[in-house]
């Protein structure tokens, strides 16, 4: 069998294809941070990475309601749904720009009628048929598709991070509303209590007055109480109403169809680990996102560069061309065309020129954007961890105080009933006892809800870490 020769273009193309593409290689972008938290000893800094576990970190609190009901964001919820489907759309663009690197093959089949006009001759119709192959393939001297397949996957994965913090964030909103509505019941059942306390100290008042040992302003301060803690316990109502249409509206139902029976208890706040190591921010999805776009954006230099340069392509063409639809595909009406084409704009004002300016300005708007994203989740880390320390001292004093009210409240009820003192004096230390449960319940409730931060801010939480990575060194 004789072998032919191989045309010189091809043996051009393959030795040119192989050259490294022009515009910068990506580097992952540096950014300035700390040595350890401020107020965290122990933690270590670390980049952040675009694949990093995430688990069903609400199952922390030990509740299955909420476990429940955050297992239906990710199926459910519109937002996670839109991203999803950015998702896609990116992996399409994907596909869409890798096929740049093989040939295209078009097939063409026509038929085509003519007449000829002449004054010797009678017109007549003639045909012709024809079938065709073609074939275009652009060569990638430059890397111009090799760049913009780097781009095309940097940015899918950008769009993967955006829907994990899609995600994320979902689910962080709908544990935050639950752990709200917690705290809403807990304060109902609160003014529950105190109302009918409240009652039975007007009920009291009344008594003392017909027997004369009471003034009527004793019974009207009584009243203003017990209308005054209805009032706020109403207000406590559109609360939880508001609250649980937004998680109706997170796990994807009409608020209508959704309702949550009152929570009897107040979940107990997971324990923070003494030391975490800030590798935790790998998990974040936005700052993984961030840095996939800068990836995309140095990419997109390469193949603004690449356009400077011609562009070269190698054409081919073959198929049969007969007058005759009988002996169409006889050898005699083949044919065959083979040949490169190289292409450049010899002028255009500079538009070339400014779009590689354009494309290195926007890669340097994503660094920036990246680093700030960085930045920003040290903050949100360092921000709920102050929150933490500062609210467990909060709370010690807030039950130190509503411990001593209780104690200050049945004393004065005694020497009420004695006639020792007015009931403005039962009065005030009532308004202070209920003060005081409040204040509990709401440390309580920012506890848990600084917690969620943290745990948001972290990308995650710390669940799944093996056993030493919590530890500092």
């Amino acid at each position: 069998m004789k072998l032919r020769p191989i045309p010189p273009c091809l043996l051009l193309g393959a030795l040119l294809y192989g050259c490294a593409p022009v515009g910068p290689d990506y580097v992952r972008p540096t950014v300035t941070t700390p040595a350890a938290f401020k107020e965290t000893a122990g933690w270590k800094l670390a980049q952040p990475a675009d694949n990093a576990p995430r688990g069903p970190w609400w199952r922390m609190f030990d509740d299955a309601e909420l476990d429940a009901l955050a297992s239906q964001v990710a199926v459910n919820n519109q937002n996670v749904k839109a991203a999803e489907a950015g998702y896609r759309q990116a992996q399409a663009l994907l596909a869409q720009t890798r096929a740049g690197l093989v040939p295209t093959v078009t097939g063409n089949a026509s038929l085509n009628w003519s007449q000829q006009q002449s004054s010797s001759t009678a017109n007549s119709i003639s045909h012709v048929y024809s079938v065709s192959l073609g074939l275009d393939w652009e060569i990638d001297v430059w890397g111009r598709i090799r760049r913009a397949i780097e781009s095309s996957e940097s940015a899918a994965q950008a769009s993967a991070a955006d829907l994990a913090a899609a995600q994320l964030a979902a689910q962080t909103t709908l544990v935050q509303s639950y752990l709200q509505i917690c705290a809403n019941d807990a304060q109902q059942r609160l003014y529950d209590d105190t109302v009918a306390a409240y009652q039975r100290a007007l009920d009291i008042t009344r008594n003392r007055y017909q027997a004369g040992v009471a003034q009527k302003s004793d019974v009207t301060l009584a009243e203003t109480q017990l209308n005054t803690a209805k009032a706020q316990a109403a207000d406590l109502t559109i609360q939880r109403a508001q609250l649980e249409n937004a998680i109706a509206v997170l796990i994807g139902q009409p608020p209508a169809l959704f309702a949550l029976a009152p929570r009897r208890d107040l979940p107990a706040p997971p324990a923070v680990p003494p030391a975490l190591p800030s590798s935790l921010l790998e998990r974040r999805p936005d700052v993984a996102a961030a840095e996939r776009r800068a990836a995309a954006a140095n990419a997109q230099i390469g193949v603004a560069t690449a356009a400077l340069y011609p562009a070269i392509a190698l054409n081919a063409s073959g198929g049969f061309v007969s007058s005759a639809l009988s002996s169409l595909l006889s050898a005699s009406h083949r044919y065959w065309a083979l040949g490169p084409t190289l292409s450049t704009i010899l002028f255009d004002g500079g538009a070339l020129q400014a779009q590689e300016t354009q494309a290195i300005a926007r890669y340097d708007q994503s660094v920036a954007a990246y680093r700030q994203t960085v930045l920003t989740a040290f903050q949100e880390v360092e921000d709920n961890l102050a929150a933490l320390v500062a609210l467990r001292t909060e709370l010690d004093a807030a039950r130190a105080a509503e411990r001593a009210a209780a104690e200050t409240l049945r004393i004065t009820q005694e020497q009420y009933k004695a006639g020792t003192v007015s009931y403005l004096n039962v009065a005030v230390v009532q308004n202070a006892y209920l003060s005081a449960q409040r204040s509990v319940l709401d440390g309580e409730s920012r506890q848990l809800i600084a917690t969620v931060n943290l745990v948001s801010a972290l990308g995650g939480g710390w669940q799944g870490l093996p056993s030493g990575q919590a530890v500092p060194e």
